[in-house]
């Protein structure tokens, strides 16, 4: 696929940031899909293609293509004549594509975080009911990466992905697309702090808010979860 001009980003110069290379690259060809008005079933490239193109990892192409795959922009096909083309559009992807429209307007963080807080128990509720022996897996050992986290960026990056893991597990898909849009502003925010040392009981704090919430996803007690969301809301 060859790389856009102006009719898009071109998906290079990815850099480091609060998110990780994975979901830049993911919010970069997003924004070429919307860009460029490319309507559903028409071909964005292929794996390599994009590997080639942005000279990122195998593993780094395909968590960004994962990302867009179960936010509904991509859909992959396999086999020959395969490859990645723009999914069917619904009413969620329109509605994550709103939530992008409104970024650079004043106060979409405070906003961001005031429609995060009041779906928060939605989202962890509904993943307590749902959860897998796999998912309960896989949001602990998110939870070991918040712990094991070398400094305040690393540690926000784990926070995000631990929060878009259990988005995924929630069956609300309405609320989930809200919900993730969300935490794409809040990745994207300053660090609240730029001292490490500053952040040490901080962190220590938060981590033990998300231990909590994520024990009692894998329990399924509700009143837990709304426990620990009460506390997450209010130590933000």
């Amino acid at each position: 696929m060859p790389q856009s001009s102006s009719s898009g980003q071109a998906l290079t110069g990815l850099g480091q940031g609060a998110r990780t290379r994975a979901e830049r690259l993911a919010a970069l060809l997003d924004d070429r899909i919307r860009t460029r008005g490319l309507a559903p079933g028409e071909p964005v490239g292929t794996l390599e293609s994009l590997r080639a193109e942005t000279g990122l990892a195998y593993a780094t192409v395909s968590e960004a293509v994962r990302l867009l795959r179960d936010r509904g922009v991509l859909e992959i096909r396999p086999g020959r004549g395969g490859g990645l083309f723009v999914a069917e559009r619904g009413p969620v992807v329109r509605l994550r594509h709103t939530l992008l429209s409104v970024e650079e307007e004043p106060g979409t963080v405070a906003d961001a975080i005031e429609l995060r807080d009041h779906l928060e128990e939605l989202i962890d509720v509904g993943a307590a009911r749902h959860r897998t022996g796999r998912d309960v897996a896989d949001l602990r050992g998110l939870l070991e990466q918040l712990r094991a986290a070398p400094d305040w960026a690393g540690f926000m990056r784990a926070n995000w992905a631990l929060h878009e893991r259990i988005a995924a597990i929630s069956p609300n898909a309405m609320a989930r697309a809200v919900y993730t849009g969300t935490l794409g502003h809040l990745g994207a925010a300053s660090s609240r702090f730029d001292d490490d040392a500053a952040a040490t009981g901080y962190r220590a704090e938060r981590y033990q808010v998300h231990a909590d919430l994520v024990e009692a996803i894998a329990a399924g007690d509700e009143a837990a979860v709304r426990a620990a969301v009460a506390r997450h809301n209010t130590t933000t």
